[in-house]
């Protein structure tokens, strides 16, 4: 039809920015950031603040449209602030993982082109060492940086000679004009992937993919209005899985957490009658393995999301018994965090606890947000059996996929190759349209001609009583190409061997399905929770073919 404008005349390009505009209007008198004993900020306050920063970072900067703005910041209060005044200056919000090294910042700092880089206090030498080391390249763009200093406990700073965080949100006015995005396409932020298969890339997230991400968010983790959400998974991972923006678009409390550990959790729990939060299985864990000391019990029920690996069914049954209750989700940062979510159903309430742990453990269905997920034959392109049985790989279709990686074509091209968003994570698919993942492509164990699903061996592990944490990975094998090897970490106070696990798993699994080394050791993990197994599997490898009697035996 003639006369029309994009969807209509009154278009208005989506994006998150709106949710604090309209929060500081409906909320405004209600809390919306609290941390340690010192800060307790409304949704007034909030807005004021991100606008007098986003005018600070025009006027003093001179930061414009699609400038990159970098952060080295753990869950703090600035750094929540952060996700809305850059993007209310036009800029783009680049996170980086706070267990980087200075090596690792400057090749992000370089690829990303930030402008700018705010640093929290306990980070400062890192950033220093990243922009040293960028200072001996062919860099042109080196970013001033900004220090952020302890805003939980307030005191003189220790180093006047860097601009810091209060300085420049002085600078700012609230006469500032928030620059909206001329198209709703236009990038808001820049998440580097944790890089637990390869090398980051730099991952492009949308306005309008963050703001139907957001909503998608409180829909999958029946988020009222004011809702209380502590923060245990990191903002700078997914941009803390959309939550940062989903809890402002509900007038909720952000409870702010600086490290996160089982005693804090139960406290903050406890102190501010937390309703919400977020957390890898790893965190989880964690929980239920608390001492009974730093144990405290829940106000209220909490809903707890879960992702960024598939959860142990025993993790799940231990975290229903302390009274939390637990969603899955999965996605990857190239969805925006969570892309799918079980969706849990009033029939399965009267299953007994194990077999409701089994089916949360699942990855799910594809939320409001994302258009479809399939689980399809690499190849072929066509979709698996609905069997529970045929591998396939997991794509994706839909407004909540990233725009693209930065500067990476090929990178770019490879995964939407077909018209699909190829995630590199193999599943089946249930008779009722379920997904569940079965592993990494590049973590399936290959062993005489037989898949192994590393992600069921460990489920079994983690029954054990003994078993804290588990992780299985291939070892080299003369005979079968690879034999599982299991890299574990037993609970305080236990004892077990490796031939007693290795029974254990023979005893619920195919022989061959069982591993054939344990190795006793801590896991390498990245900041989100993911264990890293490319590290593990160098370690097996390492380890060489295990023979037995001259030959590899089963």
């Amino acid at each position: 039809m003639e006369g029309t404008i994009r969807c209509g005349a009154n278009y208005v390009p989506l994006s998150p920015i709106s949710f604090l505009e309209r929060s500081a209007v409906v909320y405004r008198d209600r809390l919306s950031i609290v941390y340690g004993d010192h800060v307790n900020f409304t949704w007034a306050d909030t807005r004021d603040r991100c606008l007098k920063l986003a005018a600070a970072l025009a006027s003093r900067f001179q930061i414009s449209r699609r400038d990159v703005v970098a952060v080295l910041a753990p869950n703090i209060p600035e750094m929540y602030e952060l996700h809305f005044a850059v993007p209310m200056a036009g800029a783009v919000l680049c996170t980086l993982n706070i267990r980087h090294d200075s090596t690792m910042i400057s090749n992000l700092l370089i690829h990303s082109a930030s402008k700018l880089i705010f640093v929290d206090y306990q980070f400062l030498e890192v950033a220093r060492g990243a922009i040293k080391i960028m200072s001996k390249t062919t860099a042109t763009v080196f970013p001033q940086l900004i220090l952020i200093p302890d805003s939980g406990k307030p005191q003189p700073s220790q180093h006047p000679e860097i601009l810091n965080y209060e300085s420049l949100l002085a600078m700012g006015n609230l006469d500032f004009k928030i620059k909206t995005p001329d198209d709703e396409c236009y990038p808001i932020a820049l998440n580097y992937t944790s890089g637990t298969t390869s090398s980051p890339k730099g991952v492009v997230y949308s306005h309008r993919g963050a703001y139907l991400n957001s909503l998608s968010a409180v829909l999958l983790n029946e988020m009222p209005s004011m809702s209380v959400y502590l923060w245990t998974v990191p903002m700078f991972h997914c941009n803390g899985w959309c939550m940062t923006w989903a809890v402002a678009a509900q007038g909720g409390t952000n409870v702010c957490l600086r490290a996160v550990t089982a005693k804090s959790v139960f406290k903050l729990i406890s102190r501010h009658k937390v309703t919400h939060m977020s957390g890898a299985p790893t965190v989880l864990n964690m929980l239920v393995n608390a001492p009974v000391t730093e144990q405290v019990p829940l106000p209220g029920p909490v809903s707890v999301m879960t992702g960024g690996a598939p959860p142990p069914s025993q993790v799940v049954f231990n975290m229903e018994q302390f009274g939390f209750n637990v969603r899955h989700s999965y996605g990857l940062t190239e969805t925006y965090g969570p892309g799918t979510i079980c969706v849990w159903k009033p029939e399965w309430d009267a299953l007994p606890l194990q077999t409701r742990a089994k089916i949360k453990a699942r990855q799910g269905v594809n939320h409001v947000g994302i258009e479809q997920v399939d689980v399809k034959d690499p190849v072929t392109m066509k979709p698996v059996p609905w069997d529970g049985k045929t591998i396939g790989e997991v794509m994706f279709q839909g407004n909540t996929v990233m725009s693209g990686y930065l500067n990476d074509r090929d990178a770019t091209h490879e995964a939407f190759k077909d018209g699909w968003f190829r995630s590199g994570d193999l599943g089946v698919r249930y008779s009722d349209g379920y997904i569940e993942l079965r592993d990494r492509s590049k973590d399936i164990i290959i062993s005489g001609g037989e898949n192994i699903s590393t992600i069921e061996v460990e489920s079994v592990l983690f029954k054990h009583p003994a078993v804290l944490e588990a992780a299985v990975v291939g070892r080299p094998d003369d005979h079968w190409g690879e034999t599982p090897c299991a890299f574990v970490k037993v609970k305080e106070g236990y004892k077990v061997s490796g031939d007693e696990l290795i029974a254990y798993c023979r005893e619920k699994l195919p022989h061959y399905m069982a591993p054939r080394t344990v190795v006793f050791d801590e896991l390498p993990k990245t900041s989100t929770g993911k264990t890293q197994k490319f590290v593990l599997r160098e370690k097996a490898k390492a380890m060489g073919s295990l023979r037995v009697g001259g030959k590899s035996k089963l």
